[in-house]
């Protein structure tokens, strides 16, 4: 493992979004070196700094969680002086992160076109609930409003239940933020060899929408529209979550002929695999209430812990339904740094999500947790920028800074 390199420690960002998704692109490119400078209103701060649950120094675990390895300034973006000492900040930056709404930064002086006459080679990650472009592009939205459009919401919930939330109010957001960051890493590639900056342009819905395998094609060509389906898989089965004897469950995913073969075994029933009914897919499919009967009458006879291992010794996908007290339990997390403690000097020593993806020789690092607000205005104005002190007291005083 190399400690002195990091992929990306030549790369310069200046985040000016807010909340999750954008930001969350920054977040990942600071965990591989990237200098992330964090630009917030002054006084305030970002949005991020106040949502979640509160922690011991007046932000949030979220943000503590989510702004790592960032650095912190304030910046009035939308005041004339502020404008114009952004556009100084960008002549030295590599890439631009932001989740306006479109044309709210063109109204200030600072859209992708004016910042191209700073600096012609800078990259620029926009977000926005439906893109910059399209009927929909000037209307706000937040991911669960995304996560509905995209479809996702939909098809969430039993058949006889309204559409629910898959889990989180956020997939939508860490999505965007995860196809930003991919977006990004291209632009600079293509810049190595045009010398030209260009910006990536990304919906809140898109993302999602991308994630939900054959749906667009099935309908297109058939008409069929999926519904909600509870913990089923449409082409596959068993493939459920399923209950245990010690009020825990268990998720199994048989998803061809000779997994189920090896279930059935394991369960003691390997009649099963030869009957006309349950002995090829396409016949499961039809029969899947009695499948699903007999696997959970085989897994409430049993711990969690017993199933697992059954299935483990026998070949056949099944994990844990964890919670987070559940993960925490988990050795896999721990070995692997997916999840681990961090030290901090406001809160101790915190759990956190560990960096992802795991390079061999470059890995990802977390060097601190989320910034206090403004915690760098010294060091970027005056010792990067060349402020002289003076200059930024004035501008501190007016508001701007």
């Amino acid at each position: 493992m190399n400690e002195q390199v990091m992929p990306l420690d030549d790369v310069r960002v200046l985040d000016i979004a807010t909340f999750v998704a954008a930001p969350f692109a920054a977040a990942c490119l600071g965990e591989f070196g990237a200098d992330v400078i964090k630009v917030e209103r002054p006084g305030i701060g970002d949005d991020l700094r106040r949502l979640g649950t509160p922690s011991e120094t007046g932000d949030t675990y979220w943000w503590l969680n989510d702004a790592r390895n960032k650095r912190s300034i304030t910046l009035n973006l939308k005041t004339e002086r502020g404008a114009a000492l952004f556009r100084k900040l960008v002549a030295s930056a590599d890439v631009v992160v932001e989740n306006f709404r479109p044309g709210t930064l063109e109204r200030w002086g600072i859209g992708f076109a004016d910042l191209l006459e700073v600096n012609p080679r800078l990259v620029m990650l926009r977000v926005s609930a439906y893109g910059q472009t399209g009927p929909k592009s000037g209307l706000p939205g937040f991911a669960r409003i995304a996560q509905a459009y995209a479809g996702l919401s939909y098809l969430t919930g039993q058949p006889d239940t309204p559409p629910l939330i898959a889990g989180s109010t956020t997939l939508a957001d860490y999505l965007a933020g995860l196809y930003g960051a991919f977006g990004i890493m291209l632009a600079l590639r293509a810049r190595e060899r045009t010398g030209r900056g260009q910006y990536i342009d990304i919906g809140l819905h898109e993302g999602i929408f991308r994630f939900l395998d054959e749906i667009a094609p099935v309908y297109d060509k058939t008409g069929v529209v999926r519904e909600r389906a509870g913990t089923e898989a449409p082409s596959a089965t068993p493939h459920s979550h399923y209950p245990c004897a010690d009020g825990r469950w268990v998720a199994i995913a048989c998803t061809n002929d000779k997994m189920f073969e090896r279930l059935a075994s394991v369960m003691g029933q390997p009649e099963l695999a030869e009957s006309p009914q349950f002995g090829l897919k396409r016949a499961r499919l039809e029969a899947r209430k009695a499948i699903n009967a007999i696997v959970s009458a085989w897994t409430r006879a049993h711990d969690r812990d017993a199933v697992i291992a059954a299935c483990a010794d026998g070949g056949v996908p099944c994990g844990p339904v964890c919670s987070i007290e559940d993960i925490f339990g988990e050795a896999q997390y721990w070995e692997r740094e997916t999840l681990k403690r961090v030290a901090d000097p406001r809160v101790g020593e915190m759990a956190v999500n560990g960096t992802l993806p795991k390079l061999s020789d470059t890995p990802g690092h977390l060097k601190h947790l989320g910034p206090e607000l403004g915690t760098d205005n010294d060091r970027v104005y005056i010792d990067e920028l060349g402020l002289e002190a003076d200059e930024l007291d004035t501008l501190r005083h007016d508001g701007v800074v």
